[in-house]
């Protein structure tokens, strides 16, 4: 259960990061006529940074998608080594739901 939650947390995390870099992206288009110093200086550094947020946040994805895969795998192969195990698990928890349900 902790796993999916760091792992929803994580997939927020790369939307968040993506929005913050296309806004930073038009930042650097909108202010691609300005030519002042400071301006141009400010430019430069954000798009520096936004070349290693690319690069990080792609690394991030990966990690994201292989720890995922990896859930998918031990969860498939506990199953099929416990399957009845598994099954009353399934149970349990659809009893603990529709009792929730039945509740309100």
């Amino acid at each position: 259960m902790a796993d999916a939650t760091t792992e929803t947390s994580k997939k927020k995390l790369v939307r968040d990061l993506q929005r913050v870099i296309t806004d930073a992206e038009e930042l650097l288009q909108a202010t691609a006529n300005e030519t002042e110093g400071k301006v141009i200086e400010m430019r430069e550094r954000i798009r520096e940074n936004l070349i290693a947020a690319r690069h990080k946040l792609g690394d991030i994805e990966e990690t994201v998608a292989a720890r995922t895969k990896e859930a998918a795998r031990a969860t498939d192969e506990y199953v099929h080594e416990h399957p009845w195990q598994a099954i009353g698990t399934a149970a349990g928890v659809g009893l603990l739901i529709g009792m929730l349900i039945a509740r309100r």
